[in-house]
């Protein structure tokens, strides 16, 4: 098994209910980065809390990749549930659903201080997306809930959220933090509508890709995987780029007479740190 990545070059993210702890064993020796034990929307309203149980033993537990829990929206009193159950555990990270306010940030890291992940479903949500994304240093990662915001947008074309999309990948920038997660692909036996969906993610900012099911891992993590092409053309540019330092220059053409300036570098260093 290689070594976990870090939570911003993670590439897939499994969604894993709660309540089937024998489906974490074998999630956790899959090929996804992370692991999600979701303690929402796969977890019927009976079992909240044994499945909030199976999350605190979860969460005790040593495992060989990153392991991160999705609570109930925390202004909701299965959402203050889920937190005082997991209150004083080592929480590797928690995710937040419908997040809204900075206040129930606040309310959350006045449980459990551990980093957070952001799911925007709400139109108000995502107004206020920036100011979420930098009301507390935890605060990690964020993604867009798509089946959520499609919903309280009453929209049923998946082009009308390429707007929220956008403003998502900008707050995230700006706000200093890895691009976002996207949402899931919840047909689960199109794989060809999968790929092509996260291949134009990834172009448009987005970084990993929250999956359902373990057969959607592979063109998920392929996807967010520099091709041999793309690694070889990032090493040709930071060889140039020595050259050229060596030469006193801040900008020049490399051997293919691309001309080459600060921006392309860092994107050719981002190639190499995910290839590495």
């Amino acid at each position: 098994m290689t070594a976990p990545r870090a939570v911003g070059a993670a590439r897939s993210w499994l969604y894993v209910p709660a309540t089937r702890p024998g489906l974490l064993d074998k999630a956790m020796a899959g090929d996804a980065d992370a692991v999600v034990l979701d303690l929402e929307d796969s977890v019927p309203a009976g079992r909240k809390d044994e499945a909030r149980a199976h999350a605190v033993e979860a969460v005790t537990a040593t495992w060989p990749k990153p392991l991160w829990i999705r609570v109930n929206p925390v202004r909701t009193l299965e959402g203050r549930a889920d937190l005082d159950a997991l209150a004083g555990t080592p929480v590797q990270g928690l995710r937040l659903p419908k997040c809204e306010s900075p206040e129930e940030i606040r309310a959350v890291l006045g449980r459990i201080d551990a980093p957070l992940h952001l799911l925007f479903e709400t139109a108000l949500g995502v107004e206020r997306a920036f100011a979420l994304a930098t009301a507390a240093p935890q605060v990690a990662l964020l993604s867009l809930g798509e089946a959520d915001l499609a919903a309280d947008l009453r929209v049923s074309d998946a082009g009308a959220l390429d707007w929220a999309r956008a403003r998502l990948v900008n707050a995230a920038r700006a706000a200093g933090l890895p691009g976002p997660v996207q949402s899931v692909w919840t047909d689960v036996a199109d794989l060809d509508g999968l790929t092509a969906d996260t291949r134009r993610a990834h172009a448009h900012g987005f970084f990993g890709r929250s999956v359902i099911h373990p057969r959607q891992i592979p063109p998920v993590n392929a996807a967010f995987t520099p091709r041999p092409e793309q690694v070889e053309d990032a090493r040709r540019l930071l060889d140039s780029l020595r050259r050229a330092e060596d030469a006193g220059s801040a900008a020049w053409l490399d051997d293919r007479g691309r001309f080459v300036d600060p921006a392309v570098v860092a994107r050719a260093r981002w190639v190499l740190d995910l290839a590495g």
